[in-house]
Order: C-alpha cells, then structure tokens, then sequence
C-alpha cells in the first residue's frame, strides 16, 4: 500500500490522528535512561512503548539525532517504532538539489533509514523535491508553519490576491497528481485561518498540523481542515514525551522539591506520556467524530 493508505489502516486501527514527535532533548531526559550506552534510543523506546495504541505515526525530528550516537539511537527507533505496526515520519525539512537531495531521499530507502515519509522546504523549487516525489512514500512539504516567523516569508503576497503559502499549497497538489509519491502538506494549527484558506485550496492533500501540544494550536481546527477523507495527522512533541516532568512539580514536598520524581519513580514519568497521549486522542476525535 501507499503511505496514504497505510496511514489510514493505522488510523482506523488505533483510532487515532496523534502524530507523536520524539524529539529526545539531551538536557531533559530522565535519569532512568542517563546510564544507557544509547539514552535517546532508551528514552524512545519508553515513550513509544507508552504511547503507541494511541499514535497514528511516530515523528522523531532529524535535529537530535545528528551525531553518531543519534545516528544509531534513530536507526533502533524507527525500526522499533515499525515492530510497534506504527509508521515513521522522519521530520528532517530537506531542502536542496541535485546529488545531495538524492542522497538525502534515501532515508525513505530500506538500505537507509527505512522511514515511510520525510517532511521537505519547497523553497529551492521542485528540483529539491523531485528526489522524494520518485519514491514509494509520503512527502509532507511545509506551506504554512506553526512559528510566528513563518509569516515573514510565508504571508508575502505574490500575486493573483494569493500568499506565498496559498501557492506553494496549490504547486504541490499538482506535484501529487504527477509522482509516485503521496503528498501531504505542513499546515501549523497556530494558524487557523492560514489552514482554512489551504483546505480550501487543496480539497484532496492531507496535512501534517504542527502546533497543537506546547504551542497552543486550535485543536478543532486542526481536525476540521487537517484530514482529507480522514486521512491527516496532528502533531504534539513536548507536550507528550516530556508530560512527566509534571508529575515531580506537582508531588514533590517542598523540602525535596529539586529531586527529581523522574528518578524515583520511571515508570510514572513514562505513563504520563501515555496519558497524555491517549488524552490527545480523545480531545481530538470529540471533532472528528461529530
């Protein structure tokens, strides 16, 4: 099957639209994985463990990744994530031409890193998006990030009374219609009426929404213009992967209150992260479901 349509098996199967973005900041781990060989591939493997009944894809960003050790903690989570049954989007936002694009797909090879679908920047045109549009995978191309920068250069009016987004939206509906590829589009759920206006542009392309979690996006929005014939994934990093780090700050006496709970008690910092991921699910299929 396509990643579409492995998507939406996961979907249906799991009842979920929880993209889970495992993003292992070296600074916030716990203790309970400080002393693995790998920390960020033991960290990982907790938190999917945790929250996989709940996750329609697993979203690991490229960024925590980039050194040897990451390498290889990556390597150990996607393949992880995909004994789980649940797909993986490497977050990575490539962007470039020629041999180094090519090289770059190859994470969407078995001889790479094996991951079912890459988010891309369209910003050097489509030859930096060609590589990935010839590949058995998904393509999730940014149009409307959920940063309040993104406006500088994403807002720029560019003619026919339509931003820079609205057009980039509209170029890769064609680049559907013409790969082997399945593209879906970055639309932030920070911006609300940025995600109408794509929606509709592109009735047809499902969306990645980023924003949701620790940056407050609208969640009802984010189902209502965010699925394509129920096929689409909302995303929270922080929000559930570090949601343990409540638990010390709200138990902790006053006395020990720089002691981590983490440490004294992992299997809660981890079941946390479940819970916040299955409360995810459920605040968003109150949407999906009327």
């Amino acid at each position: 099957m396509s990643f579409r349509e492995d998507l939406r098996a996961r979907i249906e199967a799991v009842d979920s639209v929880v993209s889970v973005g495992l993003d292992p900041d070296p600074d916030r781990l716990p203790d309970a994985v400080a002393d693995h060989d790998l920390p960020r591939w033991a960290f990982n493997r907790r938190i999917i463990d945790a929250t996989h009944e709940h996750a329609a894809c697993f979203k690991p960003n490229a960024a925590f990744y980039e050194d040897p050790d990451g390498w290889r903690a990556l390597q150990e989570t996607v393949a992880y994530a995909h004994g789980k049954g649940v797909p993986v989007l490497l977050d990575a936002k490539r962007g470039d031409i020629g041999n180094t694009a090519r090289q770059y797909a190859r994470a969407l090879q078995p001889e790479g890193l094996d991951c079912d679908a890459i988010t891309v920047n369209p910003y050097l045109g489509r030859d930096a998006v060609e590589p990935f549009l010839q590949q058995d995978a998904g393509v999730v191309i940014l149009a409307r990030t959920s940063n309040a920068g993104g406006a500088d250069f994403q807002n720029l009016q560019v003619g026919n009374d339509k931003a820079l987004y609205e057009y980039v939206a509209q170029r890769c509906a064609e680049w559907d219609r013409e790969s082997t590829a399945d593209v879906f589009l970055v639309v932030g759920a920070t911006t609300t009426d940025e995600l109408a206006a794509v929606r509709d542009l592109v009735p047809d392309l499902p969306f990645l929404v980023p924003g949701v979690g620790a940056q407050g996006g609208d969640a009802e929005a984010a189902v209502e213009y965010g699925l394509a014939d129920g096929v689409g994934l909302v995303n929270s990093s922080r929000g559930i992967i570090f949601a343990g780090e409540d638990i010390g700050a709200r138990s902790a006496p006053n006395e020990r209150a720089t002691e981590s709970r983490a440490a004294r008690d992992p299997d809660d910092y981890f079941a946390a992260a479940g819970d916040a991921a299955r409360r995810l699910k459920r605040r968003l299929n109150q949407y999906r479901k009327r």
